[in-house]
């Protein structure tokens, strides 16, 4: 077994609220700084730049894995993490026929650029990304998982975008194996405000939209830096662990 740091909840420049140095050398560089092992990019409905960051990563050591967060029709936010970029990119035309047909106001909403591994613009995307899909929390978290996909509802104890804000309750109906607590919160706090997270694995997330936002709070013990070994850490796999720094 070894031991990784992880940050699964990276947004990079395609998202209209991330930073403008949130561009692939930058992010890689900055998680190797403060020594994260593992890392999932997340953007909004989005999956454009997951390819460029992977490239960027190649041979620093930094595993980029396959995701985004994507906004349920009860404005809801689900990390959606894959093995792999077929899985991703099969996932994003199940998103982009259910995102609404909207232009994205730069201005307003922020720009939304996919770029190249090292950071240059390829194209602006126009349509909005920061809205919800059609689809329901209960529908996207299944069909995620028909997808080989690893859904996890983000942030939790956010009153925005947040599952218990927004619906009330956490699902024990549906086969969750890990929840996400935000940076503003911690685990103890977070048990006692919603006991009902015991039942499952907690993940801690800066939801990365600029470079100072990486936490690094994951620590996984596991035998290799992949999605299925992660969870098996959630399940506590045959000495499979996880710790939150």
């Amino acid at each position: 077994m070894n031991d990784y740091l992880a940050e699964l909840h990276v947004h990079t420049v395609l998202s209209p609220c991330a930073g403008v140095e949130m561009i692939p050398p930058l992010i890689v560089d900055e998680a190797l700084r403060k020594g994260i092992q593992i890392i999932a990019i997340t953007d909004h409905n989005a999956s454009a730049n997951v390819k460029a960051v992977q490239k960027a990563a190649e041979g620093s050591g930094l595993v980029v894995l396959a995701g985004m967060e994507l906004q349920t029709k009860e404005e809801v936010h689900l990390l959606c993490l894959f093995e792999d970029n077929d899985s991703l990119e099969a996932w994003q035309k199940i998103v982009d026929q259910t995102l609404p047909n909207l232009e994205n106001n730069p201005e307003f909403f922020g720009e939304q650029f996919v770029v190249d591994d090292s950071g240059d613009f390829i194209r602006s995307e126009p349509r909005l990304l920061s809205t919800s899909t059609m689809l329901s929390f209960d529908e996207a978290f299944l069909k995620v998982i028909r997808h080989g996909g690893l859904p996890i509802p983000a942030h939790v104890d956010r009153k925005v975008y947040g599952l218990f804000a927004n619906l009330g309750l956490l699902p024990d109906y549906l086969p969750i194996e890990a929840v996400e607590i935000s940076a503003r919160i911690t685990l103890d706090q977070a048990y006692q405000k919603y006991p009902e997270i015991k039942n499952y694995a907690v993940i801690q997330s800066g939801d990365v939209h600029y470079l100072n936002d990486f936490l690094g709070k994951n620590h996984f013990h596991i035998a290799e830096p992949t999605l299925q070994e992660i969870r098996m850490a959630f399940k506590g796999i045959e000495g499979r662990k996880l710790f939150l720094l």
